[in-house]
């Protein structure tokens, strides 16, 4: 069984990030992360258009931590309470031991190590805090960049055709 009690929300830090709830003040970092034609091209999900539609998918995220099925950080530096990224683990599942992964940074701010150093925290809190036995991440094959990064922490492609969605592929990491 899964230790799925995300309150209170568990705040995790590194050397220079500080991983936080995500909260309605974010709205516009929000918005920007999920309207930017960049971070975008290899996400199939719907374009943020308004500020009420980034309020909107906060309080989704708020509901969801609430009902402890994910739990969703917004990065930030620590020395600054901004949102330049975020980081998430979903499709929690206690029968098969495994939850999902996912990620997103603001295109300034990538390139510069963030992402592995959040990617790392959230990795050993859903292994030795949630009890995950499987990671798993589902991404475009073009992303070249999440590929580096989860082959970097021994992510491995699982070789599995999504027949659904043929541009995705399928890693793992095993505890």
């Amino acid at each position: 069984m899964l230790n799925r009690t995300f309150i209170p929300f568990p705040i995790l830090k590194t050397a220079r990030l500080t991983l936080r709830q995500l909260a309605i003040h974010d709205e516009q970092e929000i918005f920007t992360l999920r309207s930017d034609n960049e971070i975008n091209k290899y996400l199939d999900r719907k374009r943020t258009k308004t500020i009420d539609d980034a309020r909107s998918f906060i309080n989704k995220i708020s509901e969801n931590i609430n009902k402890n099925d994910s739990v969703y950080w917004a990065i930030t530096f620590s020395d600054k309470n901004i949102l330049i990224g975020t980081i998430c683990l979903f499709g929690l599942s206690d029968e098969n031991d495994k939850c999902e992964i996912g990620y997103e940074l603001l295109t300034n701010f990538q390139g510069q190590g963030i992402m592995s150093e959040a990617l790392e925290k959230v990795i050993d809190y859903a292994f030795n805090t949630i009890k995950v036995q499987k990671i798993e991440a589902f991404f475009h094959r073009d992303n070249q960049n999440s590929i580096k990064l989860l082959e970097k922490f021994s992510f491995r492609d699982s070789n599995e055709a999504d027949e659904s969605h043929p541009d995705l592929v399928c890693y793992y990491l095993k505890n």
